[in-house]
């Protein structure tokens, strides 16, 4: 299995996608296996930490966002997104992440992402607020059953270093999804997260729930970090 690194290995292949990702709150709670296995593709099993694995919600602001080796998208290349994910390890020891749900508010983005790589985004109505020392995340599906959340979240001056439930949740070098009935490993390289710890102001939240995941975010998260940011990119899928 690949050990867990906050350093990403060198991308192998050609590079697909480019994106910022900024002002990221990363709210995890542990679970039992067992209840996020069943969620998983064939060929991967939930990844684990001190016995638990972990669901995630995350809260960002996309930026730059780019289909290589063209500019950044004008106009539909920024925007909020909230994704609902999981912990994966797949058949040939890879640790990536898969992804429940991503809000997103630019149509674009979602149609193109659920079109060539199959993953669940979803459009929204979202925001971005400075409150304070906080920052407020809203969004509502624009579909469905229009799940909502609202988090609020207050970064600390306090860095994280050295942590290996921080690496472990955060520094995930590929997603795990699947491409023409094949579970494919989308791996991705950026920076090393600078991370801090935040406190958890407010939560109300049901796309955990809409992910498959009911009564998790009813309690409190098990970890709350933030990050100013990095740059992503992504290589074709393997």
């Amino acid at each position: 299995m690949d050990p867990v690194t906050p350093t990403a290995p060198p991308l192998t292949g050609r590079v697909i996608l480019s994106q910022d990702w900024v002002r990221l709150s990363f709210l995890h709670w542990r679970v039992d296996p067992e209840i996020v296995a069943p969620l998983l593709p064939p060929g991967t099993r939930p990844d684990e930490h001190d016995g638990s694995s972990w669901v995630g919600l995350i809260a960002f602001r996309m930026e730059r966002f780019a289909v290589a080796p063209g500019p950044a998208l004008p106009c539909v290349g920024t925007f909020p997104e909230i994704n609902v994910r999981l912990y994966t390890v797949d058949d040939d020891g890879r640790r990536g992440v898969l992804f429940r749900s991503l809000e997103a508010s630019s149509a674009v983005v979602v149609l193109g992402a659920r079109t060539v790589m199959n993953v669940p985004y979803e459009w929204a109505r979202m925001s971005i607020r400075r409150t304070g020392d906080a920052i407020d995340y809203r969004s509502t599906r624009l579909t469905g059953a229009k799940p909502s959340t609202r988090i609020v979240v207050r970064p600390t001056r306090e860095p994280v270093v050295g942590d290996p439930l921080a690496d472990f949740l955060t520094a995930r070098w590929g997603m795990h999804t699947r491409i023409a009935g094949r579970t494919r490993f989308v791996p991705n390289e950026h920076e090393p997260w600078p991370l801090r710890r935040a406190t958890l102001v407010d939560l109300d939240d049901e796309l955990v729930a809409a992910g498959g995941l009911p009564g998790i975010a009813t309690r409190p998260p098990d970890s709350v970090l933030y990050s100013p940011g990095v740059h992503a990119r992504f290589a074709a899928p393997s």
